[in-house]
């Protein structure tokens, strides 16, 4: 990092940028704590034998996660949702499992599958389906330069890609945008 400032024309050694190179390193290291954290552990004892057959949708997971491309960000939400198979897991793990692919250099393609494979993995399920929704700093600070530009991907398990009725019903969920009071 130092000698990224020193190649930029900047003095590393002056007042507001002596810890800098430490300060990154830190921000670096938790921005990409997920390659320490395995899906394993985010669910712990977190799965539940349960006999509940309809979807289970949770929308809205915050995500922030580091282009592998630029080592810019990109951010956005991220909609998961299946539908077990005689097992459950605890709501809180699903944003969990989430954030361990999130906090990785990423593009959003893998992510996407990442999530969507994790959660078949662990629960078994009938079906998986994930949409992630994110802007991208490097097409809107560099490059390109489209501030309006949202790149939307999907990935679809098992009933969310053999039954279209199911995946009907996971897509308009996600995109019905129904807010709480």
């Amino acid at each position: 990092m130092r000698e990224q400032l020193e190649l930029l024309g900047e003095d590393p050694t002056r007042e507001g940028l002596r810890a800098t190179p430490d300060r990154v390193a830190k921000a670096l290291a938790w921005l990409t704590s997920g390659y320490e954290s395995c899906v394993a552990d985010v669910v712990g004892t977190g799965i539940f034998e349960e006999q509940h057959d309809s979807m289970i949708l949770v929308r809205d997971i915050e995500i922030y996660s580091l282009c592998e491309h630029h080592m810019l960000p990109f951010f956005g939400k991220a909609h998961l949702a299946y539908i077990p198979d005689g097992r459950i897991v605890g709501l809180s793990k699903l944003p969990r499992i989430v954030e361990v692919f999130a906090r990785r250099l990423q593009v959003q393609e893998r992510l996407t599958d990442q999530v969507a494979d994790a959660v078949m993995d662990v629960l078994r399920p009938q079906g998986v389906g994930v949409v992630v929704e994110a802007f991208h700093l490097c097409m809107m600070m560099r490059g390109v330069e489209k501030q309006n530009s949202r790149t939307v991907t999907s990935a679809l398990r098992g009933s969310f890609r053999e039954n279209p009725d199911t995946r009907a019903e996971f897509l308009h969920l996600v995109h019905s945008g129904a807010q709480l009071a």
